[in-house]
C-alpha cells in the first residue's frame, strides 16, 4: 500500500483577495519609483532652469538675474510640462483620462499648488529670513519647497488628476477603487482578513488529504 497525497484546492475566494492585494501593492510600489524617476528629471530640469536664469549671463540678458521669484515660476512651469508628459505616458499610464485636456487642466492646477508652496518657502528665505546666496536659494527653493510640493503633488494625482476613467466602457465597468490605490490595498486586507476568521464551511479539512492505492 503506497500513500499518495494530493493538494486540495481551497475556494478561491481567499485567494483572489490575496492576488488583488498583491497587485495593488506591486502597482503602487512601481508608482511611487516611476513617480520619483520622472521627478528626478523634473527636478533637475526645475533646478537648471532656475539657476540658468537667475545666476548666469542668460539671466542677465533675460533680467531675470534679480528676481528669483520670476525665474522660479518659470522653471517650475518648464519641469511641469516635462512632469505630466511622463507621467500620463509613463508613471499612470494605465489610469490616465481619456480626455488630455481636461487631464492637462487638472495636472496644472495641482502644480499651480506646488507652485505656490515652492514660491512660499523661497520668499520666506528671501524677503523675511534676508537670505539672497545662491546655496540659501537653492535650499529654500530647491530642497524644502520643491520636496514639500512633490509629496503634495503625488497625492494630487492619484486622487484627482490620474483616475483610470480612460479604462471603463461602461457603467458596469468602473471600478470604484482602482487598484493600487490606498483604498484598494485597505479593502483587499480588510476582505483577506475577514475570510481568515470566517473560513468557507467544508474548508477546515487540512491541505493534504491521503489516499491509498494498491
Amino acid at each position: 500500500m503506497t500513500a499518495v497525497h494530493t493538494p486540495r484546492t481551497d475556494d478561491g475566494t481567499q485567494g483572489s483577495a490575496v492576488t488583488r492585494l498583491r497587485r495593488s501593492a506591486g502597482l503602487l510600489y512601481r508608482e511611487v519609483v516611476k513617480f520619483g524617476a520622472v521627478g528626478g528629471i523634473a527636478f533637475v530640469v526645475d533646478t537648471g532652469v532656475f539657476n540658468l536664469l537667475l545666476h548666469t549671463a542668460v539671466g542677465e540678458a533675460a533680467h531675470t538675474d534679480h528676481k528669483p521669484l520670476t525665474a522660479k515660476t518659470i522653471s517650475v512651469l518648464v519641469a511641469t510640462v516635462v512632469a505630466w508628459v511622463g507621467n500620463r505616458y509613463w508613471t499612470f499610464r494605465h489610469r490616465r483620462r481619456a480626455s488630455y485636456r481636461r487631464e492637462f487642466v487638472l495636472f496644472g492646477v495641482m502644480n499651480a499648488a506646488g507652485l505656490a508652496i515652492s514660491l512660499a518657502c523661497l520668499g520666506f528665505s528671501r524677503y523675511l529670513l534676508h537670505l539672497d546666496s545662491p546655496l540659501a536659494d537653492n535650499i529654500s527653493g530647491n530642497v524644502i519647497g520643491l520636496g514639500l510640493g512633490t509629496l503634495f503633488r503625488f497625492w494630487a494625482y492619484r486622487a484627482f488628476v490620474f483616475t483610470h476613467e480612460h479604462e471603463h466602457t461602461g457603467p458596469g465597468d468602473a471600478d470604484p477603487t482602482p487598484p493600487g490605490t490606498p483604498e484598494a490595498i485597505a479593502a483587499d486586507l480588510a476582505e483577506a482578513g475577514e475570510h481568515e476568521r470566517h473560513p468557507q464551511p467544508g474548508l477546515e479539512r487540512p491541505r493534504w488529504e491521503s489516499h491509498t492505492r494498491s
